[in-house]
């Protein structure tokens, strides 16, 4: 018992006295980024999608 008492004992001091946490403008310019990435991404599955998506059409109704 005393090891899971000591382990968030030490973990609680960890967080509290060795972590740097960023500051307010920090954590903004990194949500920006995620949130840019995450739409450029998100635009570059759409594109691949729709062109996968016309292209097996075309070659559907050539088959078939």
């Amino acid at each position: 018992m005393t090891k899971i008492v000591n382990y968030f004992k030490d973990s609680y001091k960890e967080l509290t006295e060795k972590v740097t946490w960023p500051n307010w403008d920090q954590l903004q310019q990194s949500t920006m980024i995620v949130l840019v990435a995450t739409i450029i991404i998100t635009a570059m599955i759409w594109v691949m999608d729709f062109l996968t998506g016309g292209a097996l059409n075309f070659v559907y109704k050539q088959l078939f």
